[in-house]
């Protein structure tokens, strides 16, 4: 029952997240709110119950999840080159995750570069702009993942490197955070952030060493 009670918890806990966007119609709100309130009833839970959840957010786990499925599905297919429809929807859920990471609300924000990343995968922005919403979040496994496929796709991105480092350091993994702060000052030796964050990083290094 415990593990049926974080599984609605995580269901009312996206459904908040839905109603909070403000995107959706009052009949559809009013609709959200009702199914919480069911959920709530069933199971017993409620939002102020913070031990019920769980590190990763529904939508964090269902992209998890279907991101491996998409990988698997295209190791030995042709990559697909998206329309210039598509290319231009990207960049339009992309200022949307920008606009809701200066709003703060960093779920929504993976949910659009989420967006973005499926329709123009080979975009390395999109991976380290969801990355840092990631962060913002606590997922720093996450930030992690999606700043390898930055990385990936485009080798010379400085940026992906230094918010590399941040996840890193934030999972206590010092060492290797340095070698990718240690990097991304290759690729712009002028940037106060990442030789303020590198010098962090080699001072923890020599207090705890990493995991």
């Amino acid at each position: 029952m415990a593990d049926q009670k974080r599984l609605a918890y995580s269901i009312i806990q996206f459904l908040h997240t839905q109603l909070q966007n403000g995107s959706m119609s009052p009949d559809a709100q009013e609709s959200l709110e009702v199914a919480i309130q069911c959920l709530e009833t069933a199971f017993g839970v409620s939002m102020e119950d913070q031990s019920l959840a769980v590190s990763q957010t529904l939508p964090e786990i269902f992209e998890a999840v279907a991101g491996k499925e998409l990988e698997h599905s295209r190791t030995n297919s042709e990559p697909v080159t998206p329309s210039e429809d598509d290319v231009a929807e990207a960049e339009r859920l992309k200022t949307e995750g920008n606009d809701q990471m200066k709003a703060e609300n960093f779920e929504a924000a993976v949910s659009f570069y989420g967006k973005a990343i499926e329709l123009n995968p080979a975009n390395a922005v999109y991976f380290c702009n969801r990355a840092a919403a990631y962060s913002k979040l606590g997922n720093y496994a996450g930030a992690v993942r999606d700043c390898e496929r930055a990385i990936g796709i485009d080798p010379n991105y400085s940026k992906a490197y230094g918010r590399m480092g941040l996840a890193l350091s934030s999972l206590n993994k010092h060492t290797e955070a340095v070698v990718y702060y240690k990097k991304a000052l290759e690729l712009d030796p002028d940037n106060e952030t990442y030789k303020s964050n590198l010098k962090i990083a080699e001072q923890k290094m020599k207090e705890t060493p990493s995991p």
